[in-house]
């Protein structure tokens, strides 16, 4: 199979007259960091990656745009429509665009190495299908560093048979991280120092003063080499965070209508980032993951990893309101206001406590003083994960992982409010394929943090020399351990999965699902022809192993 090569070096009423009113507003406040036609449609449309200079927060910084910016335009397409879409690419390297979360033919997919061989440098590819779903997904480079420096955009995909009842305004939030450093530099700080962007270390001062953990737990970490600390790699040190291209002093600005229904299509873009959702005084009803219908829940926070997308519903009154999307290390946060009348702001709340690992995220019994059950409780015993493959890429082995899918996240288990979970996501209708899964197969998430590893099953892509194989129409079980304390967001190209979280044949249906350290997700899935990634969402990690090509072909 060919090897994939990342290039590390370049490493209703009320709402007709406010769209008067907000018409010249919009085009001026959008105008610096997204020049271009910020739609398109159609079914003939072209994208052109190129580099530029975008400015965040009145700082310019190095981007990889697609039409001149960041984020590249939205498509709004129809479902049952033929599309063909025209990328032309004027970089000095190869490029390519992946369209996360459609289901297509694997041709079309977007991956040099696996689907197709990429966009040569100065070239041009034309990709052609057509749109069988809706709902809200993105596209993003699958070549290099691109992805990390700009290259996404969203796609808004509207039902064949049009909504009888649509909101008074439709809005797209793309959240994303962006860096006045080259993401080759982050990353070479990253193999010297794993903890170089560390915000929030524990300190002596903070033990003397009582805050964070207490001594013993700070030495049973100490002991097995860990650092509680360690939430993200890449943190607010480094990044700026961003709502539709622009950071915290640039504001975002949308208009609502008090009293009538807003949707806000929220879509993780982040490289490297984790986003804890909120809107103070205001509460989410959440109608969609993954571009994928829920029965409506309604929460006041949710944590989103990259990749994933999120549709709510809000209904605003006479105010402003601070759309809150903030870093999960709590070390930064992007924010945008939703305003009735151009003027107008809502207090952004401050950053809270920084979050802390505990031995739940460890893979280990909260209670030890049962001895683990009979379970060998060392850190890196084989006998835990007969199939990993042990060597230096890999640090740990969860003794006792369990499922955490009623978890909210790190940080938000204690938070005061209503914070959504995977098991309160259930789908309206039946699942499209109800059978029982065939077979199983479990697959663990490894890595080394010193040296900057990452791997399924200890195995690195690069180390990977055959594909995951599976069988057309095939009715799979895939279990997913995470032996390592951070979580990971895994996709899996061309696919939609059910999680199983106990809904039966109304199991969620996603195309990216976080692993919580220490944990173990479980999804049905029914195999569909072609060459398929599956790769952590986290973008340094998949860079640096945790990668897999899953084949699939006829019995």
């Amino acid at each position: 199979m060919p090897a994939i090569q990342f290039h590390r070096r370049q490493l209703l009423q009320g709402a007709a007259a406010l769209t008067t009113l907000w018409a010249g507003f919009a085009s001026t406040a959008h105008a610096a960091s997204m020049p271009g036609a910020r739609e398109l449609a159609g079914e003939e449309i072209t994208l052109t990656i190129g580099q530029t200079i975008i400015q965040v927060d009145g700082r310019p910084a190095r981007a990889v745009a697609i039409n001149g910016g960041v984020p590249g335009p939205t498509l709004r397409l129809r479902q049952g429509q033929k599309l063909r879409i025209t990328v032309i690419n004027e970089l000095n390297e190869d490029s390519s665009i992946h369209w996360h979360g459609l289901e297509l033919p694997f041709q079309m997919d977007g991956v040099p190495g696996v689907s197709f061989p990429g966009i040569p440098a100065l070239g041009r590819f034309t990709y052609e299908f057509t749109i069988t779903q809706h709902g809200t997904y993105w596209y993003h480079s699958h070549s290099g560093l691109q992805e990390m420096m700009g290259c996404y955009g969203s796609i808004v995909i509207e039902p064949a048979q049009a909504d009888p009842a649509p909101p008074a305004h439709d809005h797209v939030m793309v959240l994303s991280d962006h860096s006045y450093v080259h993401p080759a530099g982050i990353l070479r700080k990253l193999k010297v120092d794993p903890g170089h962007y560390a915000r929030y270390p524990q300190t002596l001062a903070g033990l003397i003063a009582g805050k964070d953990q207490p001594l013993k737990t700070r030495l049973e970490f100490a002991r097995m080499r860990m650092d509680p600390a360690d939430i993200s790699d890449v943190t607010g040190k480094v990044f700026r965070y961003l709502i539709n291209g622009r950071g915290m002093a640039d504001n975002f600005t949308a208009p609502i209508t008090p009293g009538a229904p807003t949707r806000l299509r929220f879509i993780n873009a982040g490289s490297m980032t984790f986003f804890n959702v909120r809107i103070p005084d205001l509460a989410m009803k959440v109608i969609a993951a993954d571009g994928q219908p829920i029965v409506p829940v309604e929460v006041d926070e949710f944590q989103m990893g990259p990749g994933e997308t999120y549709d709510v519903l809000i209904t605003p009154q006479d105010r402003a309101y601070t759309v809150a999307a903030e870093a999960m290390d709590r070390s930064g946060m992007a924010r945008a206001t939703l305003t009735p009348r151009p003027g107008l702001a809502a207090p952004v709340p401050p950053l809270r406590a920084p979050v802390r690992l505990t031995m739940r995220d460890m893979g280990m019994d909260m209670d030890m003083s049962h001895g683990g059950g009979g379970m060998d409780m060392s850190m890196r015993s084989q006998a835990n994960a007969p199939d990993v493959k042990l060597g230096p890429g890999v640090d740990m082995i969860a003794p006792m992982p369990v499922d955490r899918t009623g978890d909210p996240g790190l940080g938000l288990d204690k938070i005061g409010h209503r914070v959504l979970t995977y098991r309160d996501l259930v789908a309206p209708e039946q699942n499209p394929d109800p059978r029982a899964p065939q077979r199983e197969i479990e697959m663990h998430l490894t890595g080394s943090m010193d040296r900057y590893l990452w791997s399924f099953d200890g195995v690195t892509m690069s180390e990977a020399h055959h594909p995951v194989t599976w069988t057309t129409g095939e009715r799979l079980r895939i279990t997913l351990i995470n032996d390592t304390m951070m979580g990971h967001p895994i996709h899996l190209h061309g696919h939609i999965f059910e999680l199983v979280t106990g809904h039966g044949d109304r199991s969620p249906r996603k195309h990216t699902v976080i692993v919580q350290p220490g944990g173990k997700v479980s999804f049905d899935v029914t195999a569909i022809e072609g060459d398929w990634p599956m790769h952590c969402h986290l973008f340094l990690h998949m860079a640096m192993g945790m990668m897999r090509v899953v084949k699939v072909r006829g019995a």
